[in-house]
C-alpha cells in the first residue's frame, strides 16, 4: 500500500528523532486525551475470555523494561501461569531503549511484545502507530483504576496506548536539619520559597535552597503546576506558546533565583548533587513521588534529616501539583502475541503485580493502592518515621488537568540545553530561552510534516 510523503515524514518524526532525554525521574511525563494525533485502528474487540485463553494456552513474550521491580513481577507471573515464559530484557534506560526500539521497528524484526515507555514519549510512538491501541483489548474498562494524571498520559486522541505503571506527583523534599538550623519556614508558596532561598544563601554562601542548571522535565512540570498550557495538539497540527500566563508565572519567579545566584550549580544525578544533598548545601528538591527510594539508596548521610511537604503553591491556599516522571507499559504494534502481552500488562499494572511493585519501592498509579491505609500509614525511618505516602498520595489527587505534550517531545527535550539552558550560563533570560526553544521545536515539527501554528 502506498504511503503519502506527509505520512512518511510524520513516521520519521516518531522513529528517527534524536533521543537524549533522561530516564524516569528526569524526564517529562503527561499528555492530553484531547489530542487527535493518532486515531485508533479498526480491530475486533478482544474479550476477557480471549485473554484468559491466551494465558491457558501459554507461550513466550519478551518485555523490554529497565524498572527494577518488574523482575519480581515476572517471577510471580510465571509462577501463576506456568505455561507462559516472560523474557525480561533491559535494552537500556530511556533514550537507549527508545533508540533500540525504533531501530527494531524500522528493521521489522526483534520487536518486543511489551515495552516500557515514559509518559512524555508515548505520544510520539502512538502517532506513528508503533504501539497498539489497547482499547480493543479491554483497556477502556479500566477507567477509574488509575489517578487522573497517569491515566490522561496514556491517552492520545481517542486511543489508549499504554497502561500506567507508576506516577510522579510532585512534592517538596526538604532537609529539616538545615531548615531548623537557619530558622527557615517550610514554604507553602513560591514567594516563601524564594524568601527562604535568599535567607539561606545569605546565612551560608555555600548553601542553596535547591539546584538547577536547566532541565526540560522540571521546567515543563513547573509550568504545568502554574496552570500553563503552552502546548496545543490537534491531530498533526501543533502549537507552542511560551508567552502564556502560566509560563510567565514560572519565569518571573525563577529568573529572580537565577539572577540572585540562589540556585546550586549542580546538575541533578551528578556526584556534586548527591554530595550537596548529603551535606546540607542543597536544602530542598521539588520532584516526583518516586524520589524516596533514591534518597534512601543514594544519600545515606541524609537519613533522619529529610522530610516531605506539599509542593509550594503559586497562590496562598492553592492545592495544585503536577507530574514529574513515570512510565507506562505499551504493546508494540508489530508484537506477535498481543493477547498474552496484554495479560501481562494487566497483571503488572492493575492486578497482583501492582502490590509487588509497591512493596519493592515503586510509587503506584492505581487509586486502590494510593487509598489503602496500609500504604498511607507506612512509616519511613529515613524520613524520621514520617508517613510520607500520605503527603504523596494527596499530591496525586491534585494534579492539574488539561496538560499535553508535543508528539515529538523527545526531540524537543533534546534541544532544551541549547536554548533554555543558556539562561543558566549567559545573559539570556529564561523567557528568551523559552522563545528560542519554541521556535526551534516548531521549525523541527514543520520539517517533519506537522502543521504548526
Amino acid at each position: 500500500m502506498a504511503i503519502t510523503r506527509r505520512r512518511a515524514l510524520l513516521l520519521g518524526a516518531a522513529l528517527t528523532v534524536s533521543i537524549t532525554a533522561a530516564a524516569c525521574g528526569s524526564g517529562d511525563d503527561g499528555s492530553s486525551p484531547g489530542a487527535d494525533a493518532a486515531a485508533p485502528a479498526a480491530s475486533a474487540a478482544v474479550s476477557d475470555a480471549d485473554i484468559q485463553k491466551a494465558l491457558d494456552t501459554g507461550g513466550s513474550i519478551t518485555v523490554w523494561a529497565w524498572e527494577p521491580t518488574l523482575k519480581q513481577v515476572v517471577a510471580d507471573f510465571q509462577a501463576k501461569y506456568p505455561k507462559v515464559k516472560v523474557n525480561l530484557v533491559n535494552a537500556g534506560t530511556g533514550n537507549d531503549q527508545y533508540t533500540a526500539l525504533q531501530n527494531a521497528i524500522k528493521a521489522g524484526s526483534g520487536v518486543p511484545d511489551v515495552a516500557q515507555v515514559e509518559y512524555y514519549a508515548l505520544p510520539q510512538f502512538a502517532l506513528a502507530k508503533s504501539v497498539a491501541d489497547l482499547g480493543a483489548l479491554g483497556a477502556g474498562k479500566l477507567d477509574g483504576t488509575f489517578t487522573p494524571g497517569p491515566w490522561s498520559s496514556v491517552h492520545v486522541g481517542n486511543g489508549i496506548y499504554g497502561l500506567p505503571m507508576d506516577s510522579g506527583p510532585m512534592a517538596l523534599f526538604y532537609n529539616k536539619e538545615v531548615f531548623d538550623k537557619y530558622d527557615l519556614k517550610v514554604p507553602t508558596t513560591w514567594d516563601e520559597f524564594a524568601a527562604d532561598a535568599e535567607k539561606l544563601h545569605k546565612a551560608n554562601p555555600k548553601a542553596y535552597i535547591t539546584n538547577d542548571t536547566g532541565d526540560a522535565g522540571f521546567t515543563t512540570s513547573m509550568i504545568w503546576q502554574a496552570g500553563g498550557k503552552p502546548y496545543t495538539v490537534d491531530g498533526t497540527t501543533v502549537g507552542i506558546d511560551f508567552a502564556e500566563p502560566g509560563t510567565q508565572k514560572f519565569t518571573a519567579l525563577w529568573q529572580k533565583l537565577i539572577d540572585g545566584k540562589l540556585l546550586a550549580p549542580a546538575t541533578s544525578w551528578s556526584d556534586a548533587w548527591y554530595k550537596g544533598l548529603g551535606d546540607g548545601t542543597i536544602a530542598t528538591l521539588v520532584i516526583g513521588a518516586w524520589m524516596p527510594a533514591n534518597l534512601e539508596s543514594g544519600v545515606k548521610a541524609g537519613e533522619g534529616k529529610w522530610q516531605v511537604a506539599p509542593m509550594p503553591q503559586w497562590e496562598a491556599g492553592g492545592r495544585a501539583t503536577a507530574e514529574n516522571g513515570g512510565s507506562s507499559l505499551a504493546i508494540p504494534e508489530a508484537g506477535a502475541n498481543k493477547n498474552l502481552a496484554y495479560a501481562f500488562l494487566k497483571y503488572a499494572n492493575v492486578d497482583e503485580g501492582v502490590q509487588t511493585r509497591v512493596d519493592g519501592g515503586a510509587f503506584p498509579a492505581t487509586t486502590a493502592q494510593l487509598q489503602d491505609p496500609k500504604f498511607q500509614d507506612k512509616e519511613f525511618p529515613y524520613f524520621g518515621g514520617q508517613k510520607v505516602n500520605q503527603v504523596l498520595a494527596e499530591s496525586a489527587s491534585q494534579v492539574v488537568s488539561g496538560w499535553s505534550y508535543l508528539p515529538f517531545q523527545v526531540y524537543a527535550n533534546s534541544i532544551f540545553n541549547d536554548t533554555v539552558g543558556k539562561a543558566y550560563t549567559s545573559s539570556t533570560t529564561l523567557q528568551d530561552g523559552l522563545k528560542a526553544w519554541q521556535d526551534a521545536s516548531l521549525k523541527y515539527g514543520e520539517e517533519q510534516g506537522f502543521t504548526v501554528k
